[in-house]
């Protein structure tokens, strides 16, 4: 039997998080490097699972698979391919900067000498460092589990089941920077957990239903058995089943995603959470529901996923300029970068519906580069807020010149966000729309909108916050520290590196892309003369 890889991957985190809350209350230090150390050993096993991956064999790789609950046919089955194998590397390599960014977020005292703001007093017969790491490295194991996860069932429960530690981390250690009193805080941070627990509950249930459909159409979960089916003729759906089916599971993705207008649970999560639970939620969470899109609404629904394709394509095209417009519009800094990502999974739902193999790899690789541009991005705007204990664009001013490292990695990763050419999403964001001008030109066109919009809202935040005139309030702002600068300047070295030289995760995607696009029976439109004369 060989070695269990991807088991052994998803379960360091998790047995890491138990770990984690098991140690005393007193030994807060000790929680936290544990759980950093945990986090650095699952990025060094998700590098041995990107290695041994070879990108022109087999579709699903490393599988593994055994029975689990034999009366319903459900499988621990797990496999991956080029898209589940990047989007397990982005989640591994996330998570330590996460946990080292949000290294005080749980203390319950300050710490002035690291620069950040006050702590809510809490009862010191609770562990809320220790709960607090042991619910992102739970996380951490359930998003790595899904991307591996090949039988329907299993990736259901672990869809659920990713809500609860999410809840906790947003309304049990919600951002501090607020302006009102303590208890305002607290019901606006339960009042965001709760709109993100019950809106992607609701699109669970309704799931829940179309995989129970399926089960009755197909008698089994596993994915690669149903795809084999269907492309052999062994399985047929009625056109009415299958795309209520896809209707089903697209529903619950789009919540996940998010895609207007099930969207609006993203800015109240991300504004309310700590800055490392909001890179969590948009950088990592949210990258299941389009990952699914690809793996599960295609693969499964050929039909309805062409069928659905130009409603989603107009959805996906609102996402984008709603988005970058509110995005412009935002007085709040972390509110900006949430309205900021809807405009972006817009651009990465556009790729994935465009049903051209350079729209699929771009939206690929567009969940990759923006995981890590908004981790850079948000991340800094949080060291930004707890030194001056306010999330308002206008408490700022001339921090440029009294915090300059700050400012300048704040700019690199707001050029990032709006895919400035050199840097990794600009390759993702140009795939993209050439790949959806080649079938859907008014709508590329249209597209287009968002990365003029992208430049607005960055650059008037950066002018805002970082120009002008010192405030009084941020004049004794410190530089950012070792710790901080461990965080950002590794994110910002691997935008660099992806934007010069993205040949090591194309060559793993592009595979997994052409299956995809076999899968639906598409093939890339050739130019016709009309488009190329209306290039020129």
């Amino acid at each position: 039997m060989s070695f269990p890889l991807l088991t052994v991957t998803a379960a360091v985190p998790a047995v890491g998080a138990i770990l984690t809350a098991a140690v005393p209350a007193a030994r807060r230090t000790a929680a936290k490097w544990l759980a950093l150390l945990v986090s650095l050993g699952t990025l060094v096993l998700a590098a041995v699972v990107f290695a041994r991956f070879e990108p022109g064999g087999a579709r699903y790789q490393l599988t593994e698979s055994q029975t689990w609950i034999k009366d319903f046919g459900v499988r621990y089955e797990l496999g991956v391919d080029g898209i589940g194998v990047a989007l397990i590397a982005l989640t591994a390599l996330l998570v330590p900067f996460v946990i080292l960014a949000g290294w005080h977020d749980a203390d319950p005292s300050p710490s002035p000498s690291d620069g950040g703001g006050p702590r809510d007093r809490v009862d010191k017969r609770w562990r809320p460092t220790q709960g607090f790491f042991a619910l992102i490295l739970m996380v951490e194991a359930m998003v790595i589990l899904s991307f591996e996860a090949t039988d329907v069932f299993l990736f259901y429960v672990l869809f659920e089941a990713m809500l609860i530690p999410m809840y906790f981390l947003i309304g049990g250690f919600g951002d501090r920077a607020h302006s009102g009193s303590d208890e305002n805080a607290a019901a606006q941070r339960s009042y965001a957990a709760v709109k993100f627990l019950l809106y992607n509950l609701v699109g669970g249930l309704i799931m829940l239903a179309a995989v129970i459909g399926l089960y009755v159409v197909a008698g089994n979960f596993s994915l690669t058995e149903i795809a084999e089916a269907r492309a052999n003729g062994s399985l047929e759906m009625a056109t009415t089943t299958e795309r209520l089916l896809f209707l089903g599971f697209f529903f619950a993705f789009a919540v996940k995603a998010p895609l207007w207008p099930l969207h609006t649970w993203l800015p109240n999560a991300m504004g309310e959470a700590t800055a490392p639970v909001a890179v969590l939620i948009t950088a990592v969470v949210d990258k299941v529901g389009t990952f699914a899109m690809l793996r599960f609404c295609l693969g499964l629904f050929p039909e309805a996923s062409q069928w659905a394709t130009p409603a989603i394509v107009v959805l996906a095209l609102i996402s984008i300029v709603y988005g970058a417009l509110l995005a412009v519009g935002q007085r709040d800094i972390k509110r900006l970068v949430a309205y900021a990502s809807i405009s972006h999974f817009g651009f990465i739902i556009l790729g994935i519906f465009a049903m051209t193999s350079q729209g699929q790899s771009g939206a690929t690789l567009y969940m990759v580069n923006h995981g890590i541009s908004t981790a850079a991005l948000m991340l800094v705007a949080g060291f930004l807020i707890s030194r001056r204990g306010s999330r308002l664009i206008a408490d700022y001013g001339g921090v440029q010149k009294v915090a300059p490292v700050l400012a300048g990695t704040f700019l690199i990763g707001g050029l990032a966000t709006l895919s400035l050419p050199g840097l990794a999403p600009f390759v993702s964001e140009f795939l993209v729309l050439v790949g959806t001008y080649a079938r859907y030109p008014v709508a590329g066109i249209i597209a287009t909108t968002g990365i003029v919009l992208a430049a607005l809202y960055t650059l008037v935040l950066y002018q805002r916050t970082m120009t002008g005139p010192v405030k009084e309030e941020v004049r004794a702002l410190p530089d950012l520290r070792a710790r901080e600068l461990a965080v950002v300047v590794p994110l910002i070295a691997v935008l660099i590196f992806l934007g010069v030289f993205p040949k090591p995760l194309t060559d793993v995607v592009n595979p997994a892309v052409q299956h995809t696009m076999s899968d639906v029976q598409q093939k890339d439109p050739q130019p016709s003369i009309q488009n190329v004369e209306a290039a020129k």
